[in-house]
């Protein structure tokens, strides 16, 4: 009896060690399909909760915008701008065919907001986005001046009255647009001891700023730069 047991030890154990050697060479054979080394810092899909079944709702691409025709956006601007202004708005439409005179004004409204936010406000990234670097150069100083004095501005910015282009120009690859702006603002400035010299915190006045945006006709940026500044007292 003894025998047999022997005899079927000894065949369990050969058939362990060539199980043994058959894993150990599919484990350690790369076949090109196993998952990469996990990454704690790597970015990970989100998993699909959505079960079988579930109604999956896809998001519409967004449609390919059309040019505008020469003349989009002229009628309601030329009627407000002297002739001269008129035709330097279709010269410049004629060298950039997607310049839209209303989309440009609303876009202008928005920046004059920003950057008058923004240079209260000592907010140097933002001035620097917006604004050509000779521009920059002398908000940036002003802003510098006043620090070091120790002054602050507390600032409201109200509203924009009013906007209108008045006048435009095509300057070789270079595209100007001027806009005076009439707005609504806060403004007082504190020195260091908090006392207001300049401004009146309580007050809303009346602004009136003549700014000059460009942009290269020819480039792929679509944004325009503020490169004048005049206000009109």
């Amino acid at each position: 009896m003894s025998g047999f047991v022997d005899i079927y030890t000894v065949i369990f154990l050969v058939i362990a060690v060539v199980i043994f050697l058959r894993l150990r060479s599919v484990l350690g054979r790369r076949t090109g399909s196993e998952r990469p080394p996990y990454d704690p810092f790597q970015p990970r899909r989100p998993t699909p909760t959505t079960a079988p079944g579930d109604k999956v709702v896809e998001l519409p691409r967004r449609a390919a915008v059309p040019l505008p025709t020469p003349d989009a956006g002229l009628g309601e601007t030329i009627a407000t701008t002297g002739a001269t202004t008129a035709e330097a708005l279709k010269a410049l439409v004629a060298a950039d065919p997607t310049f839209n005179a209303q989309s440009f004004v609303a876009g202008s409204k928005s920046a004059y907001e920003m950057i008058v936010t923004a240079f209260a406000e000592g907010d140097r990234k933002m001035l620097k986005q917006l604004l050509s670097k000779e521009v920059y150069d002398g908000f940036l100083q002003a802003i510098t001046d006043r620090e070091a004095r120790g002054e602050k501005i507390e600032f409201k910015f109200v509203g924009i009255d009013k906007a209108d282009i008045t006048s435009a120009a095509v300057k070789g690859p270079t595209a100007q647009v001027t806009v005076r702006f009439l707005s609504k603002l806060v403004s007082a400035t504190h020195d260091k001891d908090g006392a207001v010299i300049d401004g009146d915190p309580t007050h809303v006045g009346d602004v009136t700023d003549i700014w000059t945006f460009a942009r290269e006709v020819a480039s792929r940026d679509p944004n325009w730069k503020l490169v004048a500044t005049e206000s009109v007292d």
